[in-house]
């Protein structure tokens, strides 16, 4: 006899055969958590010897092949879990992914994690922080004059506070700019919301940024804002601003749709947390943005979010309609999310300030969860100093979110960007070595040949723009060194990075659960290989122990990421590269800046925009530069990063719309 589960009481022959397996398993409610071992057992069983074939013919140090997981294993491991059946096209889809998932586990292995290092997830049983019946008024500063944090980076705050010549010449007006007219009530906030609104409908046409305008409610705002700013009783800095919300962050009375097909007549009966802030702080909500399907990109049941510089191209995402708004001047900021890139990656398509917090800083209280452990509200702005203002507005506990840190969130005494430490990854501005094209294997058929010649050409134009693109990083470098900057030279911990993100589709299957079960994921827009609906198969499969032992390596990441922040304040890096694994993985913060447009002579871009590759805008399109901070140091980055901003002026360069 055979126990399985020793605790499940469960006395199983030894000669139980499958049938007999999987009805001791159902009625035992573990068939679940059995099946990645399962999957991966019936695997490693189709690699056993043949009956009699000698078990020592091959040395037992020498190196062997994994075996590959077949479609009868996908079937009989999703039988176990109670899950599928799947389709003849998804298992093909699903087996490079299953296969490729499994080549992660071994350099985690290696590792050799102590038992000492935890999983980095924490249980906390204390109860959550207090919150009041009703959202308190956000205390901002009263002018955008007073000095918050940065001195007012880039002129914002100092500029003469004079009514324009009409009103159109506000629409690429920073807040900072902005928000001195209001106060002096050289604007009204229902001129500037409507000037907002008409834009939004002329440019939605083009750039498919926008799912709902809540323009009703937009326009009670901005007359209440007027009536209070004329009665005395000014909110501060973000009071009659027009703002915009990805549609993952709930609007009651609104549809909140997540960009994905089967959503699209969602709604919810309470507002965001965040809405709620900034409808505190007077700030006037104009729309709900796109994001690609359950925040995946920038292709949502509408279409594709386009970017403005260059509208054959989609705008990145998953903040699409956040980054391409607030690029267009359609509003004065948005509020996007990132669990790995969603502001990162079209803020840089689009030219915009994104500013994306530490881990746990903002509340997601009544936002799509796509990752509990990595998911990120944060701005997307124009200016660095934009950004500082709108996440004093929303950041701080709310007593519903167990990850927001119990840390009040204020402005601090201005910091002396000139005494940071500053640090660069320096192998991340190294020129890359030689390219290895594929080699012509031996009998090559005329089509293996062109999809070589094919996979080649498309390396050597992805190098191309990379080192195209380097150029602008090194002028970065001797920007800041002209500024008086020491920088010194740090690497990022050597860890096995890209192992690691299961964790996040890991998690983000178990968020859509229901999806999949239900078969509805085949109303998503997407459905091939590297879309959600087979990501969420895929994770389906992925073994528990693994993804403890990820997470464990995930405490090694925090750990050494922080000890980084030990050396240096601020660290200076491509947008690219592992470190936007890396960060988004530890949770520390980041600030992505426009770093200049591409020139004339940049490589053009590919005929097709595929969404996997951030850098192919071609002449005229922006690239961009990250800045990085230890955890909780939003206001020593903002400082840091406004500094260089200031200094360059690449965010007062606007598209040309037509």
């Amino acid at each position: 006899m055979t126990i399985l589960g020793g605790a499940s009481g469960i006395v199983l022959p030894m000669t139980l055969d499958r049938r007999a397996f999987l009805h001791a398993c159902t009625q035992a409610g573990v068939a679940s958590p059995l099946l990645p071992g399962i999957l991966f057992t019936l695997a490693a069983q189709a690699q056993e010897p043949a009956p009699g074939a000698n078990p020592e013919a091959k040395p037992p140090d020498a190196e062997t092949e994994q075996p590959k997981i077949t479609a009868e294993m996908i079937d009989q491991a999703a039988a176990l879990a109670g899950v599928g059946p799947f389709t003849d096209d998804q298992k093909k889809m699903m087996l490079d992914g299953l296969n490729d998932q499994r080549s992660g586990f071994d350099p985690i292995r290696a590792l050799n994690l102590p038992n000492s290092v935890p999983p980095a997830y924490v249980f906390h049983p204390l109860g959550a922080a207090k919150e009041s019946q009703e959202p308190a008024c956000v205390t901002l500063p009263s002018s955008s004059r007073e000095t918050v944090a940065i001195d007012c980076v880039g002129n914002d705050c100092l500029k003469q506070v004079t009514g324009p010549a009409r009103i159109a010449d506000l629409a690429f007006m920073t807040v900072g700019e902005l928000a001195p007219l209001l106060e002096a009530r050289k604007i009204t906030s229902l001129a500037l919301t409507q000037m907002y609104i008409e834009r939004l409908k002329r440019y939605n046409a083009k750039l498919y940024f926008m799912i709902t305008l809540t323009e009703e409610r937009a326009l009670k705002q901005a007359k209440q804002a007027d009536e209070e700013i004329a009665a005395g009783k000014y909110r501060g800095v973000l009071h009659g601003i027009p703002w915009g919300a990805k549609d993952l962050l709930a609007v009651k009375g609104y549809p909140t749709t997540w960009g994905a097909g089967g959503f699209e007549h969602q709604s919810f009966d309470e507002d965001a947390t965040v809405v709620q802030r900034l409808d505190a702080a007077g700030a006037v909500l104009v729309a709900k943005f796109t994001l690609g399907a359950l925040a995946m990109g920038d292709k949502w049941f509408g279409g594709r979010t386009r970017n403005p510089w260059n509208p054959a191209q989609g705008s990145s995402g998953s903040s699409a309609g956040s980054a391409s708004a607030v690029a267009a001047g359609c509003v004065a900021f948005a509020i996007g999310s990132e669990t790995l890139g969603s502001i990162s990656s079209p803020s840089t398509r689009c030219g915009c300030t994104g500013l994306r917090p530490t881990f746990g800083r903002v509340p997601r209280t009544g936002a799509m969860a796509l990752s509990w452990t990595m998911d990120k509200l944060g701005p997307i702005c124009r200016s660095v100093n934009d950004a500082y203002l709108v996440l004093l507005a929303i950041a701080g506990p709310d007593g519903k979110d167990l990850s927001a840190a119990p840390l009040e969130f204020t402005p601090e005494p201005s910091i002396d960007w000139r005494k940071l430490r500053i640090g660069y990854f320096k192998s991340a501005f190294d020129a890359q070595p030689p390219l290895k094209l594929m080699e012509a294997a031996p009998n090559e058929t005329a089509d293996q040949k062109k999809k070589r010649e094919d996979a080649n050409a498309e390396m050597q134009a992805e190098r191309a723009r990379r080192d195209y693109d380097r150029k602008y990083d090194l002028a970065a470098l001797d920007k800041l060194k002209a500024m008086g900057i020491q920088l010194v030279p740090v690497d990022l911990p050597k860890l096995p990075w890209r192992a690691m993100v299961p964790l996040l589709t890991a998690e983000a299957a178990a968020a859509f659960d229901d999806l999949t079960r239900s078969g509805r994921d085949k109303l998503l827009t997407e459905q091939g290989p590297e879309d959600w609906p087979n990501d969420f198969r895929v994770a389906r499969l992925y073994p528990a122990v693994e993804y403890i032992q990820a997470n464990r390596a995930r405490t090694l990441a925090v750990r050494q990421m922080s000890a980084l922040f030990e050396q240096v304040d601020v660290i200076v890096t491509p947008t690219v590269e592992d470190q936007l694994i890396a960060t988004n993985l530890s949770g520390h913060p980041a600030l992505i800046l426009p770093n200049g447009l591409r020139g004339d002579d940049a490589p053009k871009p590919p005929a097709i925009d595929n969404g996997d590759e951030d850098d192919i805008g071609g002449p005229g399109t922006p690239v961009s530069l990250t800045f990085l901070a230890g955890h909780y140091q939003e206001a020593m980055l903002v400082a840091f990063a406004g500094a260089y901003q200031q200094a360059t002026g690449f965010e007062k360069v606007h598209p040309d719309l037509g």
